[in-house]
């Protein structure tokens, strides 16, 4: 049996925990303070050894099969790469990795560096409600065009409590997972984009209104909108020659008919989602089981650098 370490015991580590309890997986827990080892014992019902990943790893630890990384953004460049030099080779890390190209790309080049297998934890990639549309876009002949919103509700992300780092680079750290989400449905991620942005936020200067359009390497045509300043919310929506398939929340899918305006749930299983964070039990199966195709791998991150910095700029895109 593979025993592995579960690096982080806040909120998204009580998530994975739970995951790997029910998967009936040996693992350690490793946190840092007192107050969150014990929530983490409360919810999860596992002791965790406290003091940090670096007091942790001093100790000289045998090396682990695989690391579940769940440490916060600002945190994970330090980690994951602690890890690496101490000789992990399989790493589930939380999205996205580092605040910025140059921590991805250190972290990247690192992996490569020393033969480490890193998958990225975009979790919504595992949604039931994603499997059972990539079924219905295969019968329908494939997507023709789709639109997604990434909106951010600016006037609760101000006051969160979180580095100033993190907050800067927003786009990257959180609304990736709707633009993740949207090329991976459409099975294809751009081939030339026109992406325009303007504005600004106290906490988010680099730009607060975004749209752009264009056409992916499979020829669907898409187009994109969000306004952080303004009321919204994430969404997705999926053609093909005869459907519509609507994302609004992310996690439940609706079907809207050719020659029709009724909008009706998908039969779907939700049982999963309903029972863990949306999209972590299958993730976790797969990462476990070494399957990476439904992954975003860390190369296919930073191969997807390009389209987020100019999404974010507004800088034209193309291959």
């Amino acid at each position: 049996m593979k025993k592995g370490w579960l690096v982080g015991t806040g909120f998204i580590g009580i998530e994975h925990g739970k995951v790997l309890n029910d998967l009936d997986v040996e693992y350690l827990a490793i946190g840092r303070g007192e107050a969150s080892a014990n929530n983490f014992k409360n919810e999860v019902g596992k002791e965790v050894v406290t003091g940090g990943l670096d007091r942790f790893l001093d100790g000289k630890p045998e090396v682990p099969d695989f690391v579940v990384n769940g440490v916060p953004v600002d945190q994970l460049k330090n980690s994951i790469l602690r890890l690496i030099e101490f000789g992990v080779k399989n790493i589930l890390l939380e999205k996205p990795g580092g605040v910025n190209r140059a921590e991805i790309e250190e972290i990247a080049t690192a992996a490569a560096k020393n033969d480490v297998t890193i998958y990225l934890g975009y979790n919504r990639r595992f949604y039931a409600s994603v499997m059972a549309a990539e079924e219905i876009i295969q019968k329908e002949g494939g997507v023709t065009s789709f639109n997604f919103e990434f909106t951010e509700w600016a006037h609760v992300i101000g006051e969160l409590e979180i580095p100033k780092i993190v907050k800067e680079n927003w786009f990257l750290a959180n609304s990736t997972h709707v633009v993740d989400m949207a090329f991976s449905l459409a099975g294809n991620w751009p081939e030339q984009m026109a992406c325009m942005s303007t504005g600004k936020l106290d906490w988010h200067p680099k730009a607060s209104n975004f749209s752009g359009s264009g056409r992916t390497k499979g020829g669907a045509l898409f187009s994109y909108h969000a306004n952080w300043d303004a009321p919204g919310r994430w969404g997705i929506e999926i053609m093909t020659k005869g459907k519509k398939l609507v994302y609004r929340p992310l996690e439940r899918l609706k079907l809207i008919d050719k020659g029709t305006v009724r909008e009706y749930e998908a039969e779907v299983d939700y049982s999963l989602d309903e029972k863990y964070k949306a999209g972590l039990y299958l993730q976790m199966k797969d990462f476990l089981a070494g399957k990476k195709d439904r992954f975003c791998m860390i190369d296919d991150l930073v191969n997807h650098l390009g389209v987020y910095e100019s999404i974010l700029s507004g800088e034209n895109y193309h291959i």
